[in-house]
């Protein structure tokens, strides 16, 4: 027999090439996924939205329940709509106010450490008559629209060195400011104005956020005033039926009678003392 050669026998083999390894390593280099890193991206982000919308929808739910809490109180209402407003846009102080005649009246202030708010304490009435235009109130009252200010030391009000702009912005440290009007249909109710103390606007969201407080303020205080006229109509009822009740227990005695009428009198009408004199 012819025997084969070793040569012939053997096949060539063609060997892979060697994977790339990592440096001081013996694993291979497994470059990370782009898409992997914006799925990441993206849960983190519907993960903040989510932890915002839970936090406004809780906010909201806050003031809806001391409204419903305190029937006709407006000043736990307002207070809690500040506070909540604050914490969630992440401002330092602000205040909700009333319009009356020609101005604005304070109705509640939030802003622990902020000097600026004993102005308001001592004066609570802003008569827009004789207020610098480019204050956010004087704003609000002119445009019924949203106010936002970037910066209230940029304002030709601070350069002008009108009082309540200097201590806004000396005093409390204001820099960016929004203002929501109160809308009662096309009528001017009052306005809810919160300040930062950085050059930082306000998002969408944060806007939306005060808007939605400012539409309850509006229904609080229509139902505060409906309540207090039901209230007034039901104590003259009383009273009228307590009078007559006199009148038919106490007939040709005029004295008791006079005296029920003018305790009813006093009571309704919250005076302090009334006399009631014959002709």
């Amino acid at each position: 027999m012819r025997g084969r050669s070793k040569a012939g026998s053997v096949k060539s083999r063609r060997r892979k090439p060697a994977a790339p390894k990592r440096p001081g390593g013996t694993g291979t280099v497994r470059p990370r996924s782009s898409s992997a890193a914006g799925q990441e991206g993206e849960i983190a982000r519907l993960s903040r939205e989510l932890a915002g919308a839970r936090q406004e929808q809780k906010a909201t739910a806050d003031v809806l329940g001391v409204i419903s809490s305190f029937p006709g109180e407006l000043e736990p209402v307002f207070r809690t709509m500040l506070e909540n407003a604050l914490r969630i846009c992440e401002a330092k102080f602000g205040g909700l106010f009333v319009r009356q005649g020609d101005g604005f009246r304070s109705v509640a202030q939030q802003g622990p450490g902020i000097k600026h708010l004993d102005l308001w304490q001592q004066q609570p009435f802003l008569d827009l008559r004789h207020s610098h235009p480019g204050l956010p109130l004087s704003r609000v009252a002119a445009t019924k629209q949203i106010v936002q200010q970037s910066d209230v030391a940029a304002e030709d009000g601070y350069r002008d060195r009108d009082s309540r702009f200097v201590a806004l912005v000396e005093s409390a440290g204001a820099r960016a400011v929004l203002g929501v009007p109160m809308l009662k249909n096309e009528d001017l109710i009052g306005a809810i104005i919160i300040y930062r103390t950085e050059v930082r606007p306000f998002t969408d969201k944060q806007i939306d956020l005060v808007k939605n407080f400012a539409a309850q303020a509006v229904i609080a205080i229509e139902n505060a005033r409906l309540l207090n006229e039901l209230r007034e109509s039901l104590e003259q009822q009383t009273a009228t039926a307590d009078v007559l009740r006199v009148i038919s227990s106490s007939p040709g005695d005029l004295k008791p009678v006079f005296q029920a009428m003018l305790e009813k009198a006093v009571r309704i009408c919250d005076a302090k003392f009334g006399v009631l004199l014959s002709f």
